[in-house]
């Protein structure tokens, strides 16, 4: 993959980056495709009312994560011969927090409770089975296992297997005509695959799970250490899919048109992830030794970041309706506008990746939560505002507007207000023209 030149950027280490992460990329294209299958498939009905499961269900996982991934790794590399206990600790933190979410889960939709207008589909179910996944992906600590020790490409290879048997899966359910109810079931499957996959090459290291230990003091530390990684968890969870919760109140087929809408919009946002992750050591490095191009390789970076998204956010709005067509047939109707102006997202999506290295590098974790959270409440404010009036399209509009007042929520900070203003120059290609003229 080329890209422009960017000082500071280290295009070989960017091709290591892509080189390493090959399979990773090649999973993300293979399910984005067997994700197109399925909703062409089920038509914007039933994959309406599964979007929806899978949308509520996630409000919830999120506080089953309990925020300890970084922690966890942190505790490993620390301290290396506490491995049984910390890995013990978390598992039966995890797992106990999930045995309590799937019920909750399942109690509030049924508290508020959303009539489905597809024949047959029962939502209960339909929630409980994407709640229950999370009971599964509790064995993620052993991917932070892993990754303490530098040796990420194991967990790579059986997510590779594992996700390859769940597209055979899936496949074969749409080619054998199956009901709604079985993709469900396929969901909450592939995160059981993982989880064992996850003990097996555990195993394979001559390591066993039955020798780790649950220690209630180290489940204290843990927890006052991850809470507020808890609260930015369900931030991001709210800000990602409240509106395909929200918009169920008008119907099942207008959460599937606007599902898969934002499934093809969403579905390159990986992309800034590579290039922040490629770019920022260089960054990091500046700020070390001169603030100076510190501030120009970010003006830089942001700079890319716009010039790769805003084309892309122009050339699938003039031909979003096209791509719904041959991506989904003529079932999502509607689907082409609600494209046209949630694509727009990405550029924000871009320059929020990359802010959020700056605030990181920087140690302004309240500052990064704070606009999270505002994010997410500008998001359900819109929400409640505009689905009511204009449905799919009303909440694409929502999440240009809360993606965009989170990205530019450093403006109003004051310690961060010049990293604003420098995306600001970005987004209206300010320093980009200054370039140009110079040259």
């Amino acid at each position: 993959m080329k890209i422009p030149a960017l000082p500071g950027f280290d295009e070989q280490a960017f091709e290591k980056y892509f080189k390493n992460t090959g399979w990773l990329m090649f999973g993300k294209i293979l399910s984005l495709a067997v994700g197109f299958l399925i909703a062409r498939y089920l038509g914007p009905y039933a994959f309406g009312d599964l979007s929806f499961a899978d949308a509520f269900a996630a409000l919830f996982a999120a506080v089953g994560t309990l925020g300890l991934d970084s922690f966890i790794i942190r505790e490993l590399i620390q301290n290396p011969e506490k491995r049984d206990e910390i890995l013990g600790t978390s598992l039966g933190m995890r797992l106990a927090a999930n045995l309590l979410l799937i019920p909750l889960a399942v109690l509030t939709y049924l508290a508020f409770r959303y009539f489905s207008d597809s024949p047959g589909q029962n939502l209960v179910i339909f929630v409980t089975l994407c709640a229950s996944a999370s009971l599964f992906k509790s064995f993620n600590i052993i991917d932070s296992y892993f990754q303490s020790r530098v040796a990420s490409k194991f967990v790579v290879k059986i997510q590779n297997v594992c996700l390859m048997l769940s597209a055979a899966l899936k496949i074969a359910l749409v080619y054998f005509k199956s009901p709604a109810l079985y993709f469900a079931w396929a969901l909450c499957f592939d995160s059981a695959i993982i989880a064992i996959g996850l003990v097996l090459i555990y195993k394979q290291q001559h390591l066993h799970i039955h020798t780790w230990t649950f220690s209630w003091e180290r489940a204290k530390h843990l927890i006052n250490q991850s809470w507020p990684l808890i609260l930015t968890a369900v931030m991001i969870s709210i800000y990602m899919k409240i509106d395909q919760v929200m918009l169920k109140s008008l119907g099942s087929k207008q959460v599937g048109i606007y599902s898969a809408a934002s499934r093809i919009s969403e579905s390159w946002y990986f992309i800034p992830v590579a290039i922040v992750t490629s770019v920022f050591p260089a960054i990091i490095q500046a700020r070390k030794t001169d603030i100076d191009r510190y501030k120009t390789r970010l003006q830089n970076l942001y700079d890319l970041l716009v010039l790769i998204s805003l084309p892309v956010a122009v050339l699938v709005s003039i031909f979003a309706n096209s791509i719904i067509s041959i991506l989904y047939g003529n079932q999502y109707d509607g689907a082409g506008a609600m494209l046209s102006i949630h694509i727009w997202s990405g550029i924000f999506v871009f320059l929020g990746s990359a802010s959020s290295q700056y605030l990181l590098a920087e140690g302004f974790t309240m500052v990064s939560f704070s606009r999270t959270a505002f994010g997410a409440l500008i998001n359900v404010l819109l929400n409640l505002w505009l689905i009511p009036l204009y449905g799919g399209w009303g909440a694409s509009m929502a999440t240009l507007i809360a993606y965009a007042s989170a990205t530019f929520f450093l403006v109003f900070i004051p310690k961060t207000k010049e990293q604003g203003i420098l995306m600001l120059k970005s987004l209206f290609l300010i320093s980009i023209i200054q370039k140009i003229t110079k040259n």
